[in-house]
């Protein structure tokens, strides 16, 4: 029986498994590294034990650490959760040798299903439908698209499309430098890249008494840089006959390799409807909620049990029910390159309502570092029909208050409201056809503005009671106005993270400040410091303003801004020399372009710097042609975001002849 568990990770999944726990009664224990000594899995946990420094390298991934925390807390079994460890043989064995329950499959089903290359192989010889590989050393082009692919490890790391043959060697560059960096494998492989392919995936959960249930299927077709954003159960658009057969190869996968535990095996579906074995991740998935919702199941629970050595129940598994929808809140701003963010998250609050769940290993007032993924929650619906769960889970992401770096919510909710969407209309390339316009600015952005102005112009102007003076009472009610001679006043205003520039202006009255200049064609029903309610063509809006420093939120019924409040005038120090390459997020440089060094000719668009920053690489491009005439980077520098990389100075126009 387990007493205590040790959660060999951090985050969200951490927080989910220790949610478990209590309800079963079992005391918890959490390990940290330096970066995450506040963070919310070890305020929850009953036991932490730190693991000496912030890298992954360094604590995550170091077993023997794990081990040993676990060992000196008086743990008596060890969940890995999903990354990190989780699909790591000699960990699992690591955790048994020292006496402990591991809360997974058998070392060897770990082994067998951990390189892609030996998985295929072995599905192919228990003739689970699959892709052949293709051999990088004699691609022609016939053979392409490709798709190069980590041995070791998932999530996206390691993964390139390569369309063109003189792209393939730095494709497998690239893609073997970021394998090494997040598994410690640069194996690659190469197969055949399916366009338009659906991602659908099947759970399974075995027990060591012969039972393997196939717990329905899950698409997961909207990914962006191969990984999952938006996942849900079943798989819409399934005829019956391969909904089968995905659960037939599902158990088939699974007993090929005596699996015991959960775990989930992955296929590409193509649009002509035929299912392709990609991979078993022999873990639970970052998407098992959305499985959990319709089969009424705690996959953790099942875990643990399974891993006391009890049976699944006799009965199989319940049946399954409507149907479910999760987004993952990620801190990062997908028109920029889906660029992480860092720094203070002031504000996370979701609304809590029947058929909601959130997932999260963050509150408010924590700080998203640079060492991690940047995923800040899991939200999801669950309701009787897809159409139900997904408009509840735009509308719980359209009302939540996000407060702090840029998120992906308002991409998450155009996504989910997006016709091909809700249509079912799905595949791994919806975001290379879509990206554009689901991250075009609000059009509400000016009313937003001036909320925040009136706002401010209201807190600036109340008043305290005190003798002979009352307090102002509460908002300020208007009607009708005229104009007074008071001077308009502005208020710049910079959109983050678009950086689209904005005025507000307005008049201060007896009665309070009225909007001005183009803004009069809006009423101003209240406006009180917190809260601001505006009409335009006839359409009331209510705005809730908070400011925190020089940045404000403003969150309306339809969606939330972002605005920094700029000076009147530009500070002149604050321009840059013209060819900086600036780091767009703190990280670590990893690599310089071959013979990069101050002289040297460069092209526009060529990669120069290679940046990792929460386990992804993200390249510094060349803004023009010219001369690489400063370089400050170099390899295992760690910066800032904002710190000066590197100058590229184009060459000057030739005169013209007078």
């Amino acid at each position: 029986m387990i007493t205590t568990l040790l959660v060999a990770n951090r985050g969200e999944i951490a927080c989910r498994i220790f949610r478990t726990c209590r309800e079963l009664g079992i005391s918890t224990v959490a390990v940290y590294s330096d970066a995450d000594a506040d963070a919310l899995h070890v305020r929850e946990a009953d036991t932490a034990v730190r693991l000496p420094g912030a890298a992954p390298s360094d604590t995550y991934l170091r077993g023997d650490l794990v081990v040993a925390a676990a060992l000196a807390a008086g743990a008596d079994a060890v969940h890995p959760g999903y990354g990190f460890l989780s699909e790591n043989a000699g960990f699992a064995a690591a955790v048994q040798d020292a006496g402990l329950v591991w809360v997974g499959p058998p070392v060897k089903a770990i082994e067998l299903m951990a390189s892609k290359t030996r998985a295929k192989e072995l599905m192919a010889a228990a003739d689970v439908p699959l892709l052949a590989p293709v051999d990088t050393a004699s691609v022609t082009a016939a053979d392409l698209p490709l798709l190069l692919k980590a041995a070791s490890g998932g999530g996206g790391r390691g993964m390139r499309i390569v369309r063109e043959l003189d792209s393939l060697a730095a494709g497998l560059t690239a893609a073997s430098a970021e394998a090494t960096a997040a598994f410690g494998d640069g194996e690659v492989f190469a197969e055949p890249y399916v366009e338009r392919g659906r991602h659908v995936e099947v759970q399974v959960m075995a027990d060591g008494h012969g039972a393997v249930w196939a717990l329905g299927t899950r698409d997961c077709s909207l990914q962006r840089r191969h990984q999952k954003v938006i996942e849900e159960a079943p798989a819409p658009g399934l005829d019956d006959a391969l909904r089968e057969r995905l659960h037939e190869a599902a158990v088939v996968a699974a007993r090929a390799v005596g699996y015991i535990g959960a775990g989930t095996v992955e296929f590409l579906v193509s649009a002509e409807g035929r299912p392709y074995f990609l991979e078993m991740n022999t873990r639970l998935q970052v998407e098992h909620p959305v499985t959990e919702a319709v089969f009424g199941l705690d996959l953790v629970a099942l875990q643990l049990r399974i891993a006391e050595g009890g049976p699944l129940p006799a009965d199989g598994p319940p049946q399954p029910r409507g149907h479910a929808v999760e987004a993952r809140l990620y801190a990062e701003d997908p028109a920029r390159d889906w660029q992480p963010q860092t720094g203070a998250l002031l504000t996370l609050d979701v609304p809590e309502e029947a058929g909601l769940r959130l997932d999260t290993g963050y509150t408010g007032g924590d700080t998203i570092g640079v060492h991690y993924d940047p995923m800040l929650a899991k939200v999801i619906a669950h309701a009787p029909t897809r159409t139900e769960a997904v408009r509840h889970l735009a509308r719980a992401l359209e009302r939540a208050r996000v407060h702090g770096p840029a998120t992906n919510r308002d991409l998450l909710v155009r996504s989910l409201r997006h016709p091909d969407f809700a249509a079912a209309r799905l595949d791994t390339g919806f975001y290379d056809r879509h990206l554009d316009a689901l991250t075009q600015r609000s059009a509400s952005l000016e009313l937003a503005a001036l909320a925040a102005a009136l706002a401010d112009a209201s807190a600036n102007s109340s008043t305290e009671a005190g003798p002979g003076r009352p307090a102002s009472p509460g908002p300020a009610r208007f009607g009708a106005w005229r104009n007074l001679p008071s001077q308009p006043q502005t208020k710049r205003y910079r959109s983050e993270p678009d950086g689209t520039e904005t005025e507000a202006a307005y008049r201060t009255t007896r009665t309070g400040p009225v909007p001005a200049g183009e803004a009069t064609g809006v009423r101003v029903v209240s406006a009180r410091p917190g809260r601001v309610t505006l009409e335009t063509g006839g359409v009331t809006r209510h705005f809730t303003v908070t400011t925190h420093q020089d940045r404000v939120y403003v969150d309306t019924d339809t969606g939330s801004h972002t605005l920094t409040a700029l000076p009147r005038f530009t500070d002149p120090t604050e321009r840059t020399e013209p060819g900086s390459l600036l780091a767009p997020m703190p990280g670590t440089v990893v690599r310089l372009a071959d013979g990069l060094a101050p002289g040297s000719a460069v092209e526009a668009g060529q990669p120069l710097i290679w940046l990792e920053a929460m386990k992804m690489e993200h390249r510094i491009l060349a803004p023009a042609s010219g001369v690489l005439t400063a370089l400050h980077a170099a390899p295992g520098r760690q910066v800032e975001v904002g710190a000066l990389l590197a100058v590229v100075t184009e060459p000057a126009a030739p005169e013209e002849n007078a």
